[in-house]
């Protein structure tokens, strides 16, 4: 992922009021990220654990997204949506991404099944067992991180575009 600043993530989001983007909590660390492992920024506000913010790079730019959820773990396990972690399947909770403009407006939302940290990017990288990269883990952990590349855009794509 190439590096934002913090003005660049507030002008990002698509689906938040300007109030929301001015006030939102600047991710963690973030003079401190190494790019070349996130494929996504994601965070959660610490003052409000139950709301989540991820910026995800498009061949348009960055697209900025507001998260919430009802929960701050998950109640059964669940396989994440964007890294398809078979492992990791304990703190996957439903975020769920009001959409932008009149539909948003509106009330129509869009929803998937995330890690509740949302650190999904290193999830996608470690390790492949025995049974998922027999035979190249490189070029496993390779499709892992292109597929979340894939998934994360196409959630944001969702939540940006009107239809």
């Amino acid at each position: 992922m190439q590096p934002v600043t913090e003005s660049e993530i507030r002008a990002s989001f698509v689906n938040a009021s300007r109030r929301e983007a001015t006030q939102a909590p600047a991710p963690p660390g973030l003079d401190e990220i190494d790019w070349d492992a996130r494929d996504f920024l994601g965070w959660v506000d610490p003052q409000a654990p139950r709301r989540a913010y991820a910026v995800v790079p498009t061949t348009e730019g960055p697209v900025g997204l507001l998260l919430r959820t009802t929960q701050t773990t998950g109640q059964r396990p669940a396989i994440c949506t964007w890294c398809e972690d078979v492992k990791a399947t304990e703190d996957v909770v439903l975020y769920v991404a009001k959409r932008a403009g009149s539909a948003g407006r509106n009330g129509n939302t869009v929803g998937t099944l995330v890690h509740a940290d949302l650190a999904c990017s290193a999830h996608a990288r470690r390790r492949p067992t025995r049974a998922e990269g027999a035979g190249d883990p490189e070029a496993f952990v390779a499709r892992r991180i292109a597929g979340l590349r894939e998934r994360t855009v196409r959630f944001a794509e969702r939540v940006r575009d009107e239809i």
